[in-house]
């Protein structure tokens, strides 16, 4: 069996090119077409990402608040100054010491409801007031000067060397 010389007809030649030209342009149109249409997509994708985030922030947020509605206010941090520190000349390292004595008299009111600290403030004063402390051989006693109750509980205390 014979294949017919189609290539040497001017007419198949002129049809063969016109085909291949033609596959070539439809090739970078798709392309064209496809690259538009990924670019608007991946660009729908980073807006709808970024709003998805925001979203989830804004819920967050919002569960946080919702959280905090329902739990009660608890006491988180305790201050403790002694006001009278220069008076009765006390080293600078030694009143840091009782700082952290007189927190650890009382820091098991750290997590507790401020409503629950507030109604027993009159036995944290007892339980600083009453209470000696000794640092290098020195006892120091303290009167509660003012009690602040709230997140953060404020302590200003006046000492007393009992030496």
């Amino acid at each position: 069996m014979h294949i017919p010389p189609y290539h040497k007809k001017t007419t198949w030649q002129r049809f063969f090119a016109g085909t291949f030209v033609g596959g070539i342009i439809a090739y970078i149109i798709f392309i064209f077409m496809y690259g538009t249409m990924y670019e608007t997509q991946l660009k729908e994708n980073l807006a709808l990402t970024s709003q998805v985030n925001d979203l989830k922030n804004q819920n967050e947020a919002l569960l946080k608040d919702t959280e905090d509605l329902k739990a009660p206010v608890t006491v988180s941090v305790i201050e403790i100054t002694i006001e009278n520190a220069k008076e009765l000349s006390l080293d600078s390292l030694v009143v840091p010491k009782l700082e952290a004595l007189v927190k650890d008299e009382i820091s098991h009111i750290t997590g507790q409801s401020v409503s629950i600290v507030d109604e027993i403030d009159q036995l944290l004063i007892s339980a600083i007031e009453n209470k000696e402390f000794t640092i290098d051989d020195l006892r120091y006693n303290f009167t509660v000067q003012k009690l602040t109750i709230s997140e953060t509980v404020k302590v200003i205390l006046e000492a007393e060397s009992l030496n």
